[in-house]
C-alpha cells in the first residue's frame, strides 16, 4: 500500500457521545465539533488515512469532584472501544484518565489497557497547574511503564496562561503559542524528573513536534551540562536526573533524552519546524498527525502538502512519517 493511501494519524481528536454531554453540562465555550465514526472515516478517506487513532483534547474528564471525572472517563473509554471494535482496521483510541484523581487513574489505565485493549493512553500535559513529571503521578507511570503503553502527551490550558494573556493582545489565543510552551513544559518536566529513566518503557508521544522542545534542544543541552553541573547553580537546581548522571552530564546526553520521546506532525509540517525537529528527534520516532477535527479540512490539505515536499523529506522519509513508525507503536494495523 502506497503512502498516499495508508497513513496512520497518531493525533485527531473524537467526542463522544459521553463526552460530548460532559462539555454541553459544562456551559463553556469549549468547541465539540461535528464527530461520529463515519464521519472520522470520511475524513480520512478524503485524506488518505488508513488509520485514526483519537483521543481527548482540552479540557479531558476533570471537571470539578473526583467521583464524576471517574463516571465520565469509564464512559468515555467503553464508547470508545465500542467503535474500535466496530471499525478495528480503520480506528484506534487513547484511553482518557480522570487525572489528577490518582488512585481513580490508576484504576482506569488497567481498565483501559488490561480489559479494553485500547490502543494506548492520552494524557494532558498539565493537571490543575501540576506538570506531568510530577512525583505525584508516579503511579500512574509505573502502571503504564509495566504495561509500554503509548502515550500521546496533549497541551492543556494551564493556569498560567490566564496571566500572560492578561499582557498579550487579547487577539492573541493561548492555542497559537502556548499550547506549545505546554507541551514543552511537560517535556522537560519528564526528563528532569527522571522518568524516561525509571520508567523506559513507556512511549511518550509530543504533540504538535513537541512544541519548541526541538528549538531550544541546544540551549538546554548546553546550559545543563556546562552550568547547571557546577556550583552554584548545581545545588540551587536539584532534580532526579542530574543525581542519576552526577558526573556524566554531557550535552549529548541531554540531547539524547530528547531522542526517547516520539513527535507528531499536527501544525507542525512545514520547513521552519522540520529544520529543528529532524536534528533533534530520532527519525524512527516522527509520526503523522492532522488535530481534526478541531483543525479543518483545508488545514489537513496544507499539512499533507508540506510533508509532500521532496526538498525537505525524501521518499523513504515520507514513508516512515506517514505509516512506517506508527506500525512500530501499532502494528494491528499493519
Amino acid at each position: 500500500m502506497g503512502t498516499d493511501a495508508a497513513r496512520i494519524d497518531v493525533h485527531c481528536h473524537s467526542m463522544t457521545p459521553a463526552y460530548r454531554a460532559a462539555i454541553a453540562d459544562l456551559g463553556s465555550i469549549i468547541r465539540t465539533p461535528p464527530w461520529t465514526p463515519q464521519v472520522a472515516i470520511d475524513f480520512m478517506d478524503r485524506h488518505g488515512i488508513a488509520a485514526g487513532i483519537p483521543s481527548l483534547s482540552v479540557p479531558g474528564t476533570h471537571h470539578g469532584d473526583y467521583a464524576k471525572p471517574r463516571a465520565l472517563a469509564r464512559r468515555h473509554n467503553e464508547e470508545a472501544a465500542d467503535f474500535v471494535a466496530r471499525y478495528p482496521k480503520r480506528l484506534g483510541a487513547f484511553a482518557t484518565l480522570p487525572l489528577p484523581d490518582i488512585a481513580g487513574a490508576c484504576d482506569e489505565a488497567r481498565h483501559a489497557l488490561d480489559v479494553l485493549k485500547l490502543d494506548g493512553i492520552g494524557l494532558l500535559a498539565s493537571y490543575d497547574g501540576v506538570y506531568l513529571g510530577d512525583p505525584a503521578f508516579d503511579p500512574v507511570y509505573d502502571i503504564l511503564d509495566q504495561r509500554s503503553a503509548a502515550v500521546l502527551i496533549h497541551p492543556n490550558n494551564h493556569p498560567s496562561t490566564q496571566m500572560i494573556r492578561q499582557g498579550i493582545n487579547k487577539g492573541v489565543g493561548n492555542f497559537l503559542v502556548e499550547f506549545l510552551f505546554d507541551t514543552t513544559r511537560a517535556a522537560i518536566n519528564l526528563v528532569f524528573s527522571d522518568v524516561l529513566d525509571r520508567c523506559p518503557n513507556i512511549r511518550f508521544i509530543l504533540c504538535h513536534a513537541g512544541g519548541t522542545l526541538p528549538f531550544v534542544s541546544w540551549r538546554l543541552a548546553e546550559i545543563v551540562s556546562r552550568q547547571m553541573t557546577v556550583p552554584p547553580w548545581d545545588a540551587q537546581y536539584p532534580s532526579r536526573f542530574m543525581q542519576r548522571y552526577a558526573g556524566r552530564v554531557t550535552p549529548d546526553l541531554v540531547l539524547s533524552q530528547f531522542r526517547r520521546f516520539w513527535y507528531e506532525t499536527a501544525l507542525s509540517a512545514g520547513p521552519q519546524t522540520f529544520g529543528s525537529l529532524k536534528v533533534v528527534a530520532d527519525p524512527e520516532r516522527i509520526l503523522f498527525g492532522s488535530d481534526w477535527p478541531y483543525c479543518p479540512d483545508d488545514m489537513t490539505d496544507d499539512m499533507v502538502r508540506a510533508l509532500a515536499d521532496e526538498a525537505m523529506l525524501d521518499a523513504g522519509q515520507r514513508e516512515q512519517i506517514a505509516r512506517t513508525n506508527a506500525l512500530g507503536l501499532f502494528p494491528r494495523f499493519r
